[in-house]
């Protein structure tokens, strides 16, 4: 079962919270007369009261924890959620580009301020640009894919014998070097590796040398307020092709580095993908 790590996030913060603030307005002031009333006691100053005077200023442990880790989970609230957000690659549609096990950071503004959880866009800064790659919540399932933007919204996509148009124009491209793609069930096969050019965006992508064998729809249409995404591995890619164009209520935001980089199994992770994201 995948966990939703915003909403747990989202619910310790507003529990710690609740638990500081609740002991702050009820328990709080009976703890300081207490201990003045404790301090008041015309006697010589003794362990014993010492001793008595700390324990009735001593919080509950359940107010202590909630008081020391509020401010460190609202921040990493905010930061998450309003700022850059980590994620891991788990599959490799976006090879060449991003390689599974790649840690990546995802730039949670650059779309516009959105509220944790809900989604709902609060602020309005830049729509997304053709070649960006974007993190978002495609329409058949309620976790996080990333792929790269290839239609705006009124564009007309097709894609046939492995070749990409954009508004009946074809997207440039040029062959690279021969690679060997490697398929989910593990078997390998030949392909190439190309550079192609959406917008401003000069990024690599593979196609295999075998002809395609879906026979299946090759023109689309992307509605207003949807965005067409692409795998850069265009023939180990389940993207807009398959379930359709992404809504714009449901980005969550532009790919912009790998920080850190780890292979699957008992592995040390490694630096040497560090870069930033075309």
């Amino acid at each position: 079962m995948d966990i939703d790590f915003s909403l747990v996030l989202l619910v310790l913060v507003v529990l710690t919270g609740a638990v500081a603030l609740f002991d702050r307005m009820v328990n709080a002031e009976p703890r300081r007369q207490a201990v003045a009333k404790l301090k008041a006691v015309q006697q010589p100053p003794s362990e014993a009261l010492a001793q008595a005077i700390a324990v009735a200023e001593q919080e509950p442990i359940v107010v202590e924890y909630a008081k020391s880790f509020f401010p460190v989970l609202l921040i990493v609230l905010v930061l998450r959620s309003f700022l850059v957000e980590p994620f891991q690659i788990p599959s490799g549609s976006m090879i060449p580009t991003l390689e599974v096990g790649d840690f990546i950071l995802v730039n949670k503004y650059t779309y516009g301020l959105r509220l944790p959880v809900v989604g709902t866009k609060i602020v309005e800064i830049n729509e997304p640009k053709r070649g960006e790659v974007m993190v978002f919540i495609p329409p058949h399932d309620s976790r996080y894919f990333i792929k790269r933007v290839v239609g705006l919204p009124g564009d007309t996509i097709r894609y046939e014998d492995k070749v990409l148009y954009i508004n009946d124009e074809r997207v440039q491209s040029q062959p690279i070097d021969q690679v060997e793609i490697e398929m989910p069930n593990g078997m390998m096969q030949s392909g190439i590796l190309l550079t192609e050019t959406l917008g401003e965006v000069a990024h690599e992508t593979q196609i295999m040398n075998a002809p395609s064998r879906d026979g299946g729809r090759t023109v689309w249409v992307v509605p207003e307020g949807h965005y067409f995404m692409m795998g850069d591995n265009r023939d180990n890619s389940a993207d807009s092709r398959v379930w359709g164009a992404v809504p714009e209520q449901n980005i969550v935001g532009k790919a912009f580095a790998v920080w850190m980089h780890k292979e699957p199994g008992w592995t040390l992770p490694t630096f040497r993908r560090n870069g930033l994201i075309l």
